[in-house]
């Protein structure tokens, strides 16, 4: 899929079948994390792959904004270093990248930050020097996505050299 085509059509969902993701379109998805600049090159953050019905139904019991994620198919735990002030766009540029690169083989995802901090971190092992920063669940959609996306038009973001300078 061309990269342009994945921004325009990938839309976040909730709800997810029951087919199996392939081990290895999960490794690409990783692999999309692994790659992802940060700030310094720090490579800061780390992964959690949450798999299985169990580990899920634990995560979306962890979770005050999540509960969908116990029907994903499978989960990322992405944790970051709060020491770097740049840490939590260095998280948003993961989970876009691990959300492209599900998308390119029709893997659709959804996103919570809400979580129960002390009950997660008990649950996954997640040392207290690392923020619990997102986490993004990942499957086969329960229903086609398809559609236009509905956003604000270009010439309503946009301001040429100073804001308020509308295009010509």
């Amino acid at each position: 899929m061309d990269i342009f085509d994945g921004i325009a059509t990938k839309l976040d969902t909730r709800q997810f079948n029951s087919e199996d993701v392939p081990s290895g379109i999960k490794q690409s998805v990783l692999e999309a994390a692994r790659l992802t600049g940060t700030g310094m090159n720090t490579q800061h953050w780390r992964f959690i792959l949450v798999e299985g019905r169990d580990r899920l139904a634990t995560l979306a019991e962890d979770s005050t904004s999540g509960q969908w994620v116990a029907g994903a198919n499978f989960a990322v735990i992405v944790l970051t270093n709060p020491d770097y002030k740049f840490h939590m766009i260095d998280a948003g540029r993961v989970l876009q990248n691990m959300q492209l690169a599900a998308w390119n083989h029709g893997v659709a995802s959804g996103i919570f930050t809400g979580v129960k901090d002390e009950k997660l971190r008990e649950d996954f092992g997640i040392p207290k020097e690392l923020n619990v920063t997102l986490v993004v669940g990942f499957g086969y959609p329960a229903k086609r996505l398809a559609g236009k996306k509905s956003r604000v038009p270009l010439n309503e973001l946009v301001y040429y050299g100073r804001y308020g300078n509308a295009a010509a």
